[in-house]
């Protein structure tokens, strides 16, 4: 198959799969295009039980190592603005964040793959992944066997995501260590006795404390965690109350955590805990913190980034360019990452005709992502797999 079909095909499944979008961990739709556009190719293909998973294995022509390619499938509950002739026909959900575009090139991937069979020196595992926005979709893939699916632990995993602003079109970008936020959500509930506004006295006015709490929260991170760490806690919402004259029962706020090392996170959700129940104790209130893990960081192995890198520079010359800092966005490839050494990589998706510093960027209603990288990534992904595993010969 010529780029320029392979590039035709891609766009026609990415809008197909735009079209339609589905949220969460159960994408029927979205998982029969993935099972239409794979079929005839020699792959062993199982779907999930708990998720609509596809998960495809294509055996090399000699025996080697695994190598684990991911992209994820699941759309946002946005409603989409963009105005192009394929936008989301369902009302309230939007493919914001390019998963469409992830899909599409790993079924590109595997039609290269197959096409160069004779040049894989072990197996290549394609993960298809629902739920990734919020629900721990690659870690659910990892409990139904994800990583055991061609017999053997990967040796390298590699994953990819496309970007509506900030990077120019076409352009591939990655570093070692750090790459993406670790994310947790914070609930505080505030419990005091509630009154008439004119008798304070008579009551125990749940505001003040939580407002205090708020404040102090905001001090907790300069004090707790190192300066050259990076830590970012945000409250973005606050409830009590109905009446301006009446001191409510209950006070509550949610808030997010973002961080990129375990010691520090857990430094701060120590001082949290501390904080809101020394404040709660000096106003003679009850106070509950509850801190969820929302999502781990997104680790690159350095070997694999740099390898990754490699390959990026090798198809693409100066289209590849290294991040000089982290973001602070999250991403549940991090769950494949604790496992398998790999590398995560962005891809430029801004449409040649923007401005990436202006234009609306990921999970945006007005995002728009050009297809014309379809290709390249597909290949990318292909090239990453066929080389690591002759990497990995004796």
């Amino acid at each position: 198959m010529s780029t320029r079909e392979l590039q035709d095909e891609l766009v026609r499944l990415r809008r197909q799969l735009h079209a339609e979008p589905e949220v969460g961990l159960d994408l029927p739709r979205t998982q029969e295009k993935v099972l239409a556009a794979l079929d005839g190719l020699p792959l062993e293909i199982t779907t999930g039980s708990g998720l609509s998973s596809v998960t495809a294995v294509l055996r090399g022509a000699r025996p080697g190592p695994t190598v684990l390619l991911r992209a994820d499938m699941d759309a946002l509950p946005v409603t989409e603005q963009t105005g192009v002739d394929y936008a989301s026909r369902i009302d309230g959900r939007m493919h914001a964040c390019g998963h469409d575009l992830h899909t599409a090139m790993l079924v590109g991937a595997a039609r290269l793959l197959t096409e160069r069979r004779a040049e894989l020196a072990g197996d290549v595992v394609l993960m298809f992944q629902p739920g990734e926005e919020g629900c721990d979709g690659a870690g659910k893939m990892i409990a139904e066997g994800v990583l055991k699916a061609s017999g053997s632990h990967p040796v390298a995993a590699y994953g990819m995501h496309v970007q509506a602003a900030r990077h120019d079109l076409g352009t591939f970008t990655t570093r070692r260590g750090p790459l993406m936020a670790g994310g947790d959500l914070l609930r505080v509930t505030v419990r005091g006795a509630g009154g008439h506004g004119s008798t304070p006295h008579r009551a125990k006015d749940p505001i003040a404390p939580a407002c205090e709490m708020v404040g102090a929260l905001q001090a907790l991170v300069a004090r707790t965690v190192d300066p050259f760490e990076t830590v970012v806690l945000t409250v973005g919402s606050f409830h009590s109350g109905d009446a301006g004259n009446v001191i409510p029962g209950e006070a509550c706020f949610d808030g997010s955590l973002r961080w990129f090392s375990a010691p520090s996170r857990d430094a701060v959700w120590a001082g949290i805990a501390a904080v809101c129940n020394g404040i709660a104790a000096a106003h003679g209130v009850e106070v509950d913190v509850d801190l969820t893990e929302y999502v781990r960081a997104t680790i690159n192995d350095d070997a694999e980034a740099e390898f990754a890198a490699q390959v990026a520079a090798d198809a693409h010359g100066d289209r590849f360019s290294w991040l000089d800092r982290p973001v602070t966005g999250g991403e549940d490839f991090s769950r494949v990452l604790e496992q398998v050494p790999g590398a995560f990589i962005f891809l430029g998706a801004c449409p040649q005709d923007r401005d990436p510093a202006t234009a609306p960027d990921n999970h945006s209603p007005f995002a728009v992502f050009d297809d014309g990288v379809l290709a390249d990534g597909a290949a990318l992904y292909a090239e990453l797999a066929i080389r690591r595993l002759a990497e990995r010969q004796p």
